[in-house]
């Protein structure tokens, strides 16, 4: 019998980053914390709004608005001797966006700051934007840092991820959000840098989808997680719905588009 070929290649365009991040977060004692959530009244309220608004924006949305209400979902280890707790005033949200490249598909990560102060459909156009824009333009300060030596990009990150610095949260976020419901699939385990990372699955039959909160164990425990994520439906259930709908009745509203 034969043996197999083997080709050897240099890693992907983009790979760095996304190696360093995975590397960085399995420092930390990342665990997840899962709810059904029903949402046939955001699902009702969503197909009724003149402008599409995707699921991405809503979550972003909602969970800022418990992060306002929750500390420590704003929060990170900082420092090393001694550690301390780090709280920012402001969420801001590092969102996964998949790229197609050369028919490869590459990730990114946009952040946006205070999405719990925007409306449904500012946020819905950032994500639009990141996911169609040039990536050359939506995300320059990632592909310079792809094009540094892998121990300088490490160490960048490194710093950046223990900082007490007010520049910490718009460089590495205060949560993240990653999500494949749009392929009907869920990756309820993915790394992170940040204390907290949502994602969610699809609805199934019954509007009713799989919500995980992806938390490090060193600043919060899986009550408040668990907490976290009673308060985000609710959330998703009232004030998120709430704004859907007005959206429906306000006068000369535009069609709604694709999400």
């Amino acid at each position: 019998m034969s043996l197999p070929v083997i080709t050897a290649a240099p890693l992907p365009a983009g790979r760095g980053v996304v190696n360093d991040v995975a590397l960085l977060a399995h420092e930390a004692p990342l665990f997840p914390v899962d709810r059904e959530m029903r949402l046939g009244v955001v699902a009702a309220a969503r197909a009724d709004a003149p402008r599409r608004i995707g699921w991405a924006a809503m979550f972003l949305k909602g969970y800022a608005l418990v992060a306002r209400e929750m500390p420590p979902l704003r929060s990170w280890l900082a420092g090393r001797l001694p550690p301390r707790l780090a709280t920012s005033d402001t969420s801001v949200a590092t969102l996964a966006v998949n790229r197609v490249e050369a028919s490869v598909d590459r990730l990114f990560f946009a952040r946006l700051t205070a999405p719990d102060l925007l409306p449904l459909p500012a946020i819905q156009a950032f994500v639009h934007r990141h996911a169609t824009a040039p990536v050359s333009e939506v995300f320059r300060r990632q592909l310079e840092l792809e094009r540094a030596p892998a121990w300088l990009r490490r160490a960048i990150l490194r710093w950046n991820h223990r900082s007490l610095s007010p520049k910490r949260p718009g460089r590495i976020g205060t949560f993240s959000m990653s999500s494949l419901a749009g392929f009907a699939a869920g990756n309820h385990f993915h790394p992170t840098l940040c204390t907290t990372s949502l994602c969610q699955g699809p609805l199934d039959d019954t509007d009713c989808c799989r919500v995980t909160v992806i938390a490090d164990h060193r600043v919060l425990d899986g009550v408040t997680a668990a907490r976290a994520l009673a308060r985000l439906e609710e959330v998703m259930t009232g004030p998120i719905a709430a704004e859907l709908r007005r959206l429906a009745a306000a006068p000369d509203a535009p069609p709604a588009t694709a999400a």
